[in-house]
């Protein structure tokens, strides 16, 4: 007898066999016999480091019963079943209505979460989960990629959200069918390795060797985005086009390599529209995967204030981006460079994008800016719209502040 899966809006596991449908009265998430419990492992070199990147094969989360889970509590979720990716136990929660995101609209979200301890090694894991909705019937494309990473400590640790639309946009969009929707999802798991040529490149004798030159890797590969020659795929944000190629974008990003070769490929791929970010922010994130440099984000000290926000600005866009396409190193940079403009007009956003995208040492001296500053400093921080959005956005982070101001006075 052919039995399958389901869950209730708690997580509880129901079954079921294909003769007998009773519990399709309750809205449950099925899961799609096209998931595959294998794996594959990309090794590449990133910052002097050997990198394995695991990734699933496809799973699909498909949701039974849209229609039924109006009634559920704001509270509740679907979990999946759990997947063996890179040696750790994973699971996708869904909610259909999530309140905690500070939209009214209450939108469908899903994050990823840690469920076993590693079975070799220990340690923390970085681990990303990419989602997009997808048409069985193959007469839509999937909805835009959705990626969210995070770096999980322990069983129970859970990633940011990834944000879809709300319900009745969902409802118009074209992928709701027979009151059923497709999540397709991938989980990418990232291990770094100890570098392995610094030894190496040590124990040479410094005295008698050639001296190199710096290396012009950098403005070749520059020049070859310019040139566009070769290009092979062409993105569009807002409106604007920019021809780059496959092969340096999945090299540089696991989220390009998911979305351009790997099991989230994009149909007809060679075109692909980017949603939810602007034009100069993408061309700068081009920039950086070509050559690891950012000079958008060049300001020095005594500059004109105008010049300086719009460094700051162009640095909290490009940490958004740069966590979307799991560009470390570029995220890194940017959160350096935020942590040394803090000030009472950027703390409050600058805060709330720290907590957002997992960046613990920002948000640290976010808290601690606002925590030590005078009372006066404090009032004027409450009163920036930073602020207000960061109340609606990220309300545990208010527990933090206080919890370092109570320290302070003790």
């Amino acid at each position: 007898m052919d039995l399958s899966s389901s869950f209730s809006p708690l997580g509880v596991p129901l079954y079921y066999t294909t003769e007998e449908k009773q519990f399709h009265s309750l809205p449950h998430l099925a899961l799609s016999p096209r998931y595959v419990q294998s794996s594959h492992t990309i090794r590449s070199i990133a910052m002097g480091k050997l990198t394995d990147v695991t990734r699933s094969n496809d799973i699909q989360l498909k949701i039974v019963g849209h229609s039924l889970t109006m009634a559920m509590d704001d509270g509740e979720f679907f979990s999946s079943r759990r997947y063996c990716v890179g040696g750790h136990d994973w699971e996708i929660r869904l909610r259909p209505k999530d309140p905690w995101v500070g939209r009214r609209d209450r939108p469908l979200t899903l994050k990823l979460v840690l469920r076993g301890a590693p079975r070799t090694g220990s340690g923390s894991v970085k681990a990303q989960l990419s989602c997009c909705l997808v048409d069985p019937t193959q007469k839509l494309r999937p909805s835009e990629m959705k990626t969210v990473s995070h770096k999980f400590h322990k069983p129970g640790d859970y990633s940011p959200r990834a944000v879809f639309m709300a319900r009745d946009e969902l409802e118009a969009s074209g992928y709701l069918t027979d009151d059923s929707y497709v999540v397709q999802c991938a989980i990418t798991v990232l291990r770094e390795q100890p570098e392995i040529a610094a030894a190496a490149a040590a124990a040479g004798d410094s005295a008698n060797a050639a001296v190199a030159p710096s290396s012009e890797l950098h403005a070749y590969l520059g020049a070859l985005l310019e040139s566009k020659t070769g290009a092979d795929v062409t993105f569009v944000v807002s409106g604007e086009s920019f021809a780059a190629h496959k092969a340096i974008l999945a090299s540089r990003s696991p989220v390009f390599m998911a979305e351009l070769f790997g099991a989230m490929k994009v149909k007809a791929s060679e075109r692909v529209e980017v949603k939810d970010m602007e034009a100069p922010v993408f061309k700068a994130i081009l920039h950086f995967v070509y050559t690891d440099t950012v000079p958008e984000l060049d300001h020095r000290d005594g500059e004109e204030t105008e010049a300086a926000s719009t460094a700051t600005a162009m640095a909290q866009h490009l940490l958004a981006g740069a966590d979307r396409y799991g560009l470390e190193r570029l995220k890194l940079i940017c959160a350096s460079k935020l942590a040394e403009r803090i000030d009472v007009d950027t703390v409050s956003t600058t805060l709330a994008l720290a907590e957002q995208h997992d960046c613990s040492h920002l948000k640290a001296k976010c808290v601690e800016f606002i925590a030590a500053g005078t009372a006066e400093n404090l009032d004027a921080v409450l009163a920036t719209d930073g602020f207000k959005h960061l109340e609606a956005s990220c309300p545990s982070v208010l527990t933090d502040l206080v919890k370092v101001a109570r320290g302070r006075k003790n």
